[in-house]
């Protein structure tokens, strides 16, 4: 599948450890308006301790269905109940 952002794969996005450490599937996505950066957490509460910075190609590799939220513009959220389930997108 081909890299579908518009950012650059080598840009700098945050993951909770439990997604990379625990294996836990990405739940819920933020583009946040204020600065662009890209969120991919696991639905869980979170300590600032449990961030990672990874680039968005890494997060594309490990979970290829963030390729749908690709064109989700700035200050908007996405979520879904599970790995499988289809996105929910709305306005932060």
């Amino acid at each position: 599948m081909k890299f579908p952002f518009e950012d650059a794969p080598n840009t700098a996005t945050i993951i909770c450890s439990h997604i990379l450490e625990q294996k836990e599937p990405i739940l819920y996505v933020s583009h946040d308006e204020d600065d662009g950066m890209w969120q991919f957490l696991c639905g869980e509460q979170h300590n600032e301790d449990e961030a990672r910075i990874v680039s968005l190609y890494s997060v594309f590799m490990l979970d290829s269905s963030v390729a749908d939220l690709a064109q989700m513009p700035c200050g908007y959220v996405a979520e879904r109940k599970t790995k499988n389930s289809q996105w929910k997108v709305y306005k932060r």
